[in-house]
């Protein structure tokens, strides 16, 4: 297994996925080249992100056509939802742990769909919090 590690959270890739850091967050994706994952993250300097927080921001900020599910990604929590936008499958992730927040998207083209799921889930349920470093 391969380690991801930022300033505030890891997670584990297995060997047949790589991962890239970019200016606005990670990509990831397999050497299949079938879909790929990105990750932003929130930062706040004071308070904690809630849950009305998360449900309100992924409301504002996806697919109307997009129903939300209470979800548990590793040590963070929050909402999920998917839709189909443009001829890709996209799934969508708002998850928080304390005063960090990530927004999580695999997609992947239509007639892929559902085929990574089951990798996605399983990468992205190793994500843990780091300890904040002063």
């Amino acid at each position: 297994m391969n380690v991801v590690e930022t300033e505030w959270w890891s997670l584990a890739l297995p060997p047949e996925w790589w991962a890239d850091s970019q200016d606005d967050g990670i990509v990831i994706g397999d050497r299949d080249e079938v879909g790929c994952i990105e990750i932003s993250t929130l930062h706040k300097e004071e308070g904690e992100f809630t849950q009305e927080d998360l449900e309100e921001i992924a409301e504002e900020g996806s697919d109307p056509s997009s129903s939300w599910q209470a979800v548990a990604l590793g040590e963070f929590r929050g909402f999920t939802g998917q839709f189909v936008e443009e001829g890709a499958a996209v799934r969508e992730w708002y998850v928080a742990n304390g005063p960090v927040m990530l927004f999580v998207t695999y997609s992947c083209d239509l007639e892929n769909r559902g085929m990574d799921d089951a990798s996605v889930d399983e990468i992205l349920d190793t994500l843990l919090v780091l300890p904040v470093r002063k």
